[in-house]
């Protein structure tokens, strides 16, 4: 009962966490790691085994993968970044086929969120607020400009001055002008979120941002506020979910007010902190794939109030030839 981490990059403690869960119900049971060039993957030297893939863009990527797990009999495969997401949904069969379990939502709810206009739509239809959109000819200032399709903050800008607007900003199709949600205002929280195999929510932990580099968070908070019943309220069933979400909302410092902004079907990169708090998703992916068991509503397991503090570490290939 081997399980592979695609796209494994910089996911050491991800890596981790499945490999302290798995010995336990499966001693002989290894995490492999998979990545584009594995000799410089962090999380691939710190897994039991790994194996180089190509590029997503690649016709040879499923011919590679699929022979891969089958040669380390690997029959789960949990990704870790969004560009892979709709790839493994849209070639669920394909892996199936050869033994090997995606743990992905439908092609039907990944694609909503890939498009921030369609996730948008899903949240008001669940009666939760998102920030407006602006017409690019009628606006207020000040906005926040994203694209519809875009992770890890690129191309995302604030502006509080016209003289800041380019062409490019009004050109490029794929940019949304959008309410700006003052930080000073709200607080911005990424909530972890586990869907079992029946679609049901059982888990929220919000973890508060406190300090972001590159798009991941590297201090942050447990906080057990309004955010959980709320969207144990709205979200408590959403079709074609299963496993570990990542979802991010504001929440007014001072008032009710709460604003959804995004959700990426796959573990985030500060899912450690919700694992370190007890709310143990890798164990109930395993459980739930593996043994076959039905996970139960957990909404209070999970420590309230802990912080963590990241830290750069260093992991030594000996021998590297380059």
């Amino acid at each position: 009962m081997n399980i592979l981490i695609s796209s494994a990059g910089r996911r050491v403690s991800l890596v981790r966490a499945f490999q302290k869960e798995l010995k336990k119900l499966f001693p002989n049971g290894k995490v492999f790691a998979a990545d584009a060039n594995p000799v410089l993957s962090a999380a691939c030297q710190i897994a039991d085994g790994h194996f180089k893939v190509p590029y997503l863009s690649d016709s040879t990527y499923f011919k590679v993968l699929i022979k891969e797990c089958q040669d380390n009999d690997i029959k789960l495969i949990v990704p870790t970044i969004d560009t892979e997401l709709l790839m493994l949904a849209e070639n669920r069969e394909l892996l199936e086929e050869n033994g090997i379990t995606p743990v992905i939502a439908s092609k039907e709810f990944v694609s909503k969120c890939r498009d921030k206009r369609e996730i948008h739509k899903f949240f008001e239809s669940h009666g939760v607020s998102v920030a407006k959109e602006f017409s690019k000819k009628d606006y207020q200032l000040p906005l926040f400009i994203k694209p519809i399709d875009g992770s890890r903050s690129v191309d995302t800008y604030l502006i509080k001055d016209e003289s800041e607007l380019t062409d490019y900003h009004f050109e490029n199709e794929k940019l949304m002008f959008l309410e700006y949600l003052d930080h000073n205002e709200f607080n911005e929280f990424t909530c972890d979120l586990y869907y079992g195999r029946d679609h049901q929510l059982k888990c929220v932990v919000p973890r508060k941002r406190l300090e972001v580099r590159d798009g991941e968070v590297y201090k942050a908070l447990t906080v057990h506020n309004k955010l959980v019943p709320y969207i144990r309220e709205k979200l408590a069933k959403v079709d074609g979910a299963v496993g570990c979400l990542t979802a991010q909302f504001f929440l007014h410092n001072e008032n009710d007010k709460i604003y959804a902004i995004e959700i990426n079907p796959r573990f985030g990169g500060g899912y450690p902190l919700s694992y370190l708090s007890g709310a143990n998703y890798p164990k109930w992916i395993i459980k739930e794939y593996f043994l076959g068991e039905a996970i139960e509503e957990s909404f209070d397991i999970w420590e309230k109030d802990l912080l963590m503090i990241r830290y750069d570490d260093e992991i030594l290939v000996h021998g590297y030839k380059g």
